[in-house]
């Protein structure tokens, strides 16, 4: 058997490889024949960490999750003021870089097979609820210091998470109207119009 920390390494390897299929063809068409190709290990190696491909998927799918999040700590620890955070925060989730828009695909994929599966339904919800409680802390922030309206945070938090994935999916489906500086112009203007204090 592997060393632990060998297996750590190669787990983490095999789900950046699916994480990267699943952007590129979608959850439908993934093999596992494909993620073991691109992680550059043999089928047989990548059997021994996930039996079957709901298993791994699903793996795939919760680090997705967590990588999205921990790309975003310095930004949720800085000693920077709320209303800069949301800021920063929409700048980050833009699809603007490689690793956001594979990021961005797996998501979108994960919401499709969710509508299916009650596993990634109960994913998504916490995912989901984690995002929020987030988000909704940083209004609460700001609200305390003055520079947030006294709107309900959680509210103001549903509408924020729900602008930026509407959004991000039209710029990731190419539409010619929502480009990603229409995107980017359209989350912080909502930010100045319905989080600030009127």
């Amino acid at each position: 058997m592997p060393r632990p920390n060998v297996e750590a390494e190669r787990r983490e390897q095999i789900l950046q490889a699916a994480c990267h299929v699943i952007a590129e063809q979608g959850f439908r068409a993934l093999r596992l024949a494909d993620v073991a190709k691109v992680a550059g290990l043999s089928s047989g190696i990548l059997h021994y960490y996930f039996t079957n491909k709901r298993d791994l998927v699903r793996a795939a799918f919760e680090q997705n999750v967590a990588r999205s999040f921990a790309r975003r700590t310095a930004i949720l620890e800085s000693d920077t003021d709320a209303v800069s955070k949301l800021r920063a925060l929409v700048d980050a989730y833009l699809p603007a870089d490689d690793e956001t828009v594979e990021s961005w695909h797996v998501w979108a994929e994960l919401w499709v097979e969710a509508i299916h599966d009650p596993d990634l339904q109960d994913l998504n919800e916490r995912a989901y609820g984690e995002w929020r409680r987030l988000i909704a802390g940083i209004v609460r922030d700001g609200q305390a210091a003055g520079q947030i309206g006294d709107a309900d945070a959680v509210e103001l938090a549903n509408l924020l998470v729900a602008v930026l994935d509407g959004l991000a999916l039209q710029v990731l489906a190419g539409s010619r109207n929502m480009t990603l500086a229409r995107m980017r112009t359209t989350c912080q203007s909502f930010i100045d119009r319905v989080i600030l204090p009127r």
